[in-house]
């Protein structure tokens, strides 16, 4: 059984991104996240030693969690505002500026059909799907870290990997400490909607967007290249 989950996950979080990534032909990103997670999740679902509540118990948004989490976002928040204004001050709330409303959208339903659905993947399959040989902890944060990361390639940037295997062990922490999907996919969305925000956001356009037409319409009108 360890061998056949050994290779599940090599399938899933390694085989799976770089047939993505490097295929000639490829299907949508945001499709392709849903697809993974009806199966993750109907192999949540299924397994009666799963507990459901790790999907929807929002109990633990609140203090000190609530403000560990704010704090540690607003500190990130600066430090990118002026990293970007340092190197690249043209990007310093770009896509706000110049697509207000396409950045309304992103707000909106990024955190429902983009931030959630990684949650399920990233951290409530992978933790309790790997659990019996990730034995500690750490090992699965650092495991969900690398998938989390590596799955970024598809947008064919260093900095995007970069960016998310930092959120990887911040949320797969925060996931691991409080049980809850929830509270682990509201820090996560707080920290996609800002680097959308603060001028981070081309990272995760270029590529895998590609076959977004909406995408590709929002870019045309944005400065430098969303695409």
């Amino acid at each position: 059984m360890t061998t056949l989950r050994i290779i599940e996950f090599l399938a899933l979080f390694v085989g799976a991104p770089t047939l993505f990534a490097y295929a000639r032909h490829r299907f949508p990103a945001i499709p392709a996240l849903w697809v993974l997670m009806g199966y993750c999740l109907f192999i949540l679902l299924r397994d009666p030693q799963f507990d459901r509540g790790h999907l929807w118990d929002p109990t633990t948004v609140r203090t000190p969690y609530l403000l560990q989490i704010l704090g540690l976002w607003l500190f990130a928040v600066i430090v990118g505002v002026v990293s970007i204004r340092r190197f690249a001050p043209d990007l310093l709330f770009s896509l706000p500026r110049a697509n207000p409303r396409f950045w309304g959208l992103i707000m909106v339903l990024y955190p429902v059909f983009s931030v959630y659905p990684q949650g399920i993947i990233y951290r409530a399959f992978l933790f309790h799907r790997y659990r019996d040989f990730l034995v500690s902890g750490w090992l699965l944060v650092l495991a969900s870290t690398f998938a989390f990361a590596y799955v970024h390639i598809i947008f064919r940037n260093p900095l995007a990997v970069v960016l998310t295997a930092l959120g990887g062990v911040i949320f797969g922490f925060r996931y691991w400490q409080t049980g809850s999907l929830v509270t682990s996919s509201i820090e996560h969305a707080l920290y996609g909607c800002g680097i959308f925000t603060i001028g981070f956001g081309r990272s995760f356009y270029h590529g895998a967007v590609r076959g977004s037409t909406v995408m590709q319409a929002a870019s045309a009108r944005a400065p430098g290249s969303y695409s």
